[in-house]
């Protein structure tokens, strides 16, 4: 039975995986995320100050959540 269980599992793993590469593979997919880099220089060129202290929030904010003060 954990056989068959496991089967079960690496068939799931396998599919998974086929379609993630599939996914990878696509044009329209390369080309939204350029698209997407895209957008996101020009928004950073625009607002430099405003990116850099939105980026040093964002590591402030995870680093909280990761230190473990418990």
């Amino acid at each position: 039975m954990d056989e068959e269980i496991l089967e079960n599992i690496n068939e799931r793993l396998d599919e998974t995986l086929d379609r993630g590469r599939q996914m990878v593979e696509e044009e329209e997919l390369a080309e939204r995320i350029d698209e997407l880099k895209l957008r996101a220089e020009k928004l950073i060129r625009k607002h430099p100050v405003k990116s850099v202290a939105g980026g040093l929030l964002a590591g402030y904010i995870i680093g909280k959540l990761l230190s473990s003060d418990d």
